[in-house]
C-alpha cells in the first residue's frame, strides 16, 4: 500500500473511532438513552483543547498521550477512576478513555 493510501486509511480510522464508534458504544450499552450518551461521548473530544497549549499545535511525529496535560498518564488515571461512578461521570470516563485509546493507536499503530 503506498503512502497516500496509508495516510487516507489512517485518517479514516482516526475519525471513525472518534465519531462513528462512539455511536456503537452508546447503542450497545445505553440503548434506551443512546442519543444522550452519544452526545456525551462526542463532548469528551473537548479534551483535545489541551493541544492549543502545545507548539506546534499539531505534530504528526508526536504522541498526544503522555505529552499534552489532559492526555497525561495522571489524567488517564483520573479517567479510569471515573468508571467507578454512576451515571454521566462513568460515561464521560468511558469517552475519555476511548479517546486516549484512539490517540494511542493513531500514533503507535500507524507511525511505527
Amino acid at each position: 500500500m503506498d503512502s497516500s493510501h496509508l495516510a487516507l486509511l489512517k485518517t479514516f480510522t482516526h475519525y471513525f473511532l472518534h465519531f462513528i464508534f462512539p455511536a456503537f458504544i452508546a447503542l450497545t450499552f445505553y440503548r434506551k438513552h443512546w442519543k444522550k450518551v452519544y452526545l456525551i461521548l462526542l463532548a469528551t473530544m473537548l479534551v483535545d483543547l489541551d493541544h492549543l497549549f502545545a507548539h506546534p499545535v499539531f505534530d504528526p511525529d508526536r504522541a498526544s498521550v503522555g505529552f499534552h496535560f489532559l492526555h497525561s498518564y495522571y489524567a488517564i488515571a483520573v479517567y479510569f477512576l471515573m468508571l467507578f461512578f454512576k451515571g454521566n461521570i462513568r460515561i464521560i470516563g468511558i469517552g475519555l478513555l476511548f479517546h486516549m485509546l484512539t490517540d494511542l493507536q493513531d500514533f503507535y499503530l500507524w507511525n511505527h
